[in-house]
């Protein structure tokens, strides 16, 4: 399906923005910020458009687009993040899904669980920090260019992410 749509975009003179190891990255940066399997292809259609409207203003293409499509899809992933909490409350949506759970492998549903409420938890700086680095794969170099802030900043956010999302997996006995 994915070759249909890149070829019926060939034909009409759009070349997709985004090549299939991008296109991975970003899927990967939502799936692991927490975005629903169901609401990925949206998102990787979201930061399509945020590059062809970069195109389209005029403005530089990004130095390097697969670091700055996973910022993108970092920032939708927070998006959603926050147009759900508005919807539902996050301890609504865990009880509905631990209900599903089949026994088998429930040490690494309930660690994925209790990692993806950690992550809600912590502030949108320090996730953000944290999902660039350990899911998109960045460096702190490149997440300090990505940001625009300094690479103390970025370090500082990580240890202190880091630090409480420990905290939080050791207070509900998980770790």
């Amino acid at each position: 399906m994915a070759v249909l749509r890149r070829k019926a975009r060939a034909a009409q003179g759009v070349d997709d923005p985004l090549d299939a190891a991008q296109e991975r990255r970003v899927r990967a940066v939502l799936a692991l910020g927490g975005v629903p399997q169901t609401d990925l292809p949206d998102g990787v259609q979201q930061v399509r458009l945020r590059l062809l409207e970069r195109a389209a203003k005029g403005d530089e293409a990004p130095r390097d687009v697969s670091a700055w499509a996973a910022v993108v899809a970092s920032n939708l992933a927070m998006d959603w993040h926050r147009a759900k909490r508005r919807q539902e409350r996050l301890g609504e949506r865990l009880a509905s899904l631990r209900q599903l759970e089949h026994p088998s492998g429930e040490d690494s549903s309930v660690l994925s669980l209790a990692v993806a409420q950690g992550l809600d938890e912590l502030p949108d700086a320090q996730r953000q920090v944290l999902v660039l680095r350990f899911y998109a794969d960045l460096s702190v170099r490149g997440i300090a260019e990505e940001l625009g802030v300094p690479e103390g900043t970025v370090k500082s956010r990580l240890h202190a992410a880091v630090r409480a999302l420990r905290a939080r997996l050791h207070e509900d006995e998980v770790v």
